[in-house]
């Protein structure tokens, strides 16, 4: 299985315009160029992460879907309900996650007697908010059906992120662009789960669909 998932990522390489072998991407159009480029693109970054035997993330806007995956292979899928951002065209080559999201873990009761985790799917944030290098900055809220609240703190939150991020660009005269800017609305328990299969320095690449280009 291994070997086939590198074949999978290295026979693109050598025919960037064959879409056939593009079979990583089902939703591929093979008379959309920009597409087939981008696929490639997002292709050879896997290859260099599949090399190595950790988990990393596939962030895909085309397909609206998030995939952990390792080796090639994926492990999970996560759909995203929602995206929106900034910046796509700076939304190349491979990220790393600078810090996983903070959790506030369970008091433990010594009383007890019986075994108690100190940590569960259900302790996960819901809404949070990733730093990465290079810079880039991707936010997870859950939908606002789901926990209204969360969704309207998360987007006024980074809302506010924005402005203090400009005014510090005009006040310092800079030229200099915010940096590239991700939001991700996931459903409650997917947004629990990614965070619970996060790690810090985790890399991270994004498909763009050609909308974002």
């Amino acid at each position: 299985m291994i070997l086939w998932a590198v074949l999978a990522l290295i026979l693109p390489l050598g025919h960037p315009a064959r879409a056939a072998d593009l079979d990583a991407f089902p939703d591929l159009d093979p008379n959309n160029p920009a597409a087939l480029q981008e696929a490639t693109r997002v292709l050879e970054e896997e290859l260099k992460l599949a090399a190595k035997p950790r988990a990393y993330l596939v962030v895909d806007l085309a397909a609206m879907t998030i995939r952990i995956k390792d080796r090639g292979l994926d492990l999970y899928r996560i759909p995203i309900a929602a995206q929106r951002g900034s910046m796509y065209e700076q939304m190349t080559g491979v990220f790393r996650i600078a810090a996983r999201p903070p959790v506030v873990r369970r008091k433990v009761d010594p009383s007890a007697t019986t075994d108690q985790e100190p940590i569960s799917l259900a302790d996960m944030p819901s809404s949070y908010r990733l730093s990465m290098t290079p810079p880039l900055s991707l936010t997870v809220m859950p939908t606002v059906g789901e926990a209204p609240l969360e969704w309207i703190w998360s987007r006024g939150t980074h809302w506010w992120r924005q402005v203090k991020g400009w005014i510090k660009s005009i006040i310092s005269g800079s030229s200099s662009p915010v940096e590239p800017d991700l939001q991700l609305t996931l459903s409650q328990d997917q947004a629990q789960s990614l965070a619970w299969s996060l790690v810090d320095g985790m890399p991270l690449v994004i498909r763009r669909s050609t909308d974002n280009r």
